[in-house]
């Protein structure tokens, strides 16, 4: 049995830090996945700019209300969910996902937990286990699934390299350069045509 992993930020929603920086004005914010491989000392870099303004949790959430998933994203999900099992697989937090899971129709999502005190700062953040997405689809193989992958950022690469296919989907033109053993899709058509391909 196949099932396909998917990252959200970049391949569904765009990108929930990027919004925020832009709605708080805050440009240094626009730092994701794509520009440090390193997740943990992004995440460590965000919650000292988030102190250092006095912004917490309601503010963010207050940007991601404001967001849709990306054209066509929901249709692609709802195709893809007709024949294959679908989690998405991503390094972001439920406290970020929920309505953002609403708009795209309640896929099933993994992600990560933030801690949050009672005035609102966020203070810390604990991850699922280390190498999360890696860690998830090797799990997921060893419960007998076959998976197949999608994602734009560098911590995508390892679930894309471990699964029986994978693609990076709309990624940089330099992590595209970094890695051209894996395989870049630009459209959800296309994805979807290389996703029935692997799992025919």
């Amino acid at each position: 049995m196949y099932l396909t992993c998917l990252d959200l930020e970049g391949v569904l929603v765009p990108e929930i830090w990027v919004a925020f920086a832009e709605a708080a004005g805050i440009p240094e914010l626009k730092r994701t996945t794509r520009d440090e491989p390193d997740y943990d000392k992004l995440m460590a870099w965000r919650l000292d700019i988030l102190r250092e303004h006095g912004l917490g949790l309601k503010e963010i959430q207050d940007t991601i209300a404001t967001i849709d998933p990306l054209p066509g994203a929901k249709e692609f999900l709802d195709e893809l969910r007709s024949f294959s099992q679908v989690i998405i697989v991503s390094d972001t937090f439920t406290q970020f996902a929920q309505p953002l899971m609403k708009k795209l129709g309640w896929p099933t999502i993994f992600c990560n937990e933030l801690v949050v005190a009672e005035n609102g700062e966020i203070t810390d953040f604990r991850m699922r286990l280390k190498d999360s997405k890696l860690s998830t689809v090797k799990a997921l193989q060893a419960c007998g699934f076959e998976t197949v992958a999608s994602g734009d950022s560098y911590n995508d690469l390892g679930m894309i390299r471990a699964s029986k296919a994978g693609w990076l989907f709309k990624s940089t033109d330099q992590i595209k350069a970094d890695n051209p053993d894996v395989e870049a899709c630009e459209s959800y058509d296309e994805l979807m045509s290389k996703i029935r391909e692997a799992i025919a």
